[in-house]
């Protein structure tokens, strides 16, 4: 399917490794033109090069992602150079373990900036962009909100995420900017692959990275609010077995 990506300028931040990486190779295969914004200069070149190596086209820009200043410096230096921008996907995830019992008010605030603060402010600066160009915002989100593991502050900001989420498609709805969440697997795949209804195997990260593209593509302009589980149809089927991974 063509999905009419060519040229477009998309801001994938945390975009150099894992998930986050093929997300950008896929962009890039489409013709779009993906800018990461991470913190490591050095994982960030190693993808951009990557990906002009395969000829397409990659660019990225260092940012400490829990700092608002340096998320705006960003998000500006990118419009400066690009002129545009035409798709925003919010991708950062850092599961530190922060519980009640045995966690802090300090730590509780730094998982926050680490996990859901850095998706409000790069959405934020960008806004003003992406209204112009009627974009799509894709946040990456992960299960821990239906299962939980016990880790106060990470289970809370996965839901932070998915109601951020469906608040924003509806706040932009008068601006014609689309919001959907993709929620990525678990990361104990080999634990529950048996149980996962379509071929016994959790998706790849190409296959999560096939589903952002589509969303941040006109093929799905009528699609906002959704948090779409890339998972082969694991809960919704009626033997899963939440409390086992």
């Amino acid at each position: 399917m063509e999905l009419n990506l060519k040229d477009k300028i998309i801001v994938v931040s945390s975009g150099a490794k894992d998930i986050d990486e093929n997300i950008v190779k896929v962009l890039a295969i489409e013709g779009a033109i993906p800018i990461i914004i991470g913190r490591n200069e050095n994982d960030n070149l190693k993808t951009v090069e990557a990906i002009k190596s395969l000829g397409g086209k990659c660019f990225q820009t260092v940012a400490e992602l829990t700092k608002p200043a340096e998320c705006e410096s960003s998000i500006k230096k990118i419009i400066k150079e690009f002129g545009a921008i035409h798709g925003l996907v919010n991708n950062a995830d850092v599961n530190d373990g922060v519980g009640l019992e045995h966690g802090n008010h300090e730590a509780f605030v730094a998982a926050l900036h680490k996990n859901i603060v850095d998706y409000y402010l790069l959405t934020h600066y960008a806004l003003p962009e992406l209204k112009k160009t009627k974009s799509s915002v894709v946040n990456i989100n992960f299960k821990t909100a239906w299962v939980g593991k016990g880790n106060n502050a990470y289970t809370t900001i996965i839901d932070g995420k998915n109601a951020l989420t469906r608040e924003w498609a509806v706040e932009l709805l008068k601006y014609s900017i689309r919001v959907n969440a993709v929620i990525v697997p678990v990361e104990k795949i080999q634990a529950i692959n048996s149980e996962i209804p379509l071929e016994n195997g959790m998706a790849t990260a190409e296959d999560i990275a096939n589903t952002v593209a589509f969303l941040l593509s006109e093929k799905s302009s009528h699609t906002t609010g959704q948090l779409i589980h890339i998972d082969g149809g694991y809960y919704v089927h009626p033997d899963r077995a939440f409390v086992n991974v």
